[in-house]
């Protein structure tokens, strides 16, 4: 199971209470401010980090219509507007309007 990270996390992501499940609010939380927070893209970064291996992953995204779901490199952009692709350091499956 992958545990986000609470100081990645948008101020419209809400996280359960074991950091394991996301979801998107219509308003922002009142958060404190951080280099490491999202503030534009609605995204999350996992705690943990890895640079090599094999790793599976299981999401449950049944009966959603709007979703992103990917990797990202350490170093990826997290503030202004992000564009979701490789050359950006971050590699995506998404679902829109499905």
């Amino acid at each position: 199971n992958v545990t986000m990270d609470p100081d990645t996390a948008h101020p419209k992501l809400f996280l359960s209470e074991d950091d394991k499940k996301a979801g998107c609010g219509e308003t922002r939380q009142v958060v404190p401010e951080s280099p490491w927070r999202f503030d534009t893209c609605p995204s999350v970064l996992g705690k943990e980090g890895f640079s090599s291996g094999k790793f599976y992953f299981e999401v449950q995204v049944k009966g959603k219509t709007d979703w992103d779901l990917g990797v990202a490199v350490e170093s990826v952009k997290r503030k202004g507007v992000i564009t979701l692709s490789p050359r950006n350091g971050l590699w995506t499956l998404w679902l829109r309007n499905g």
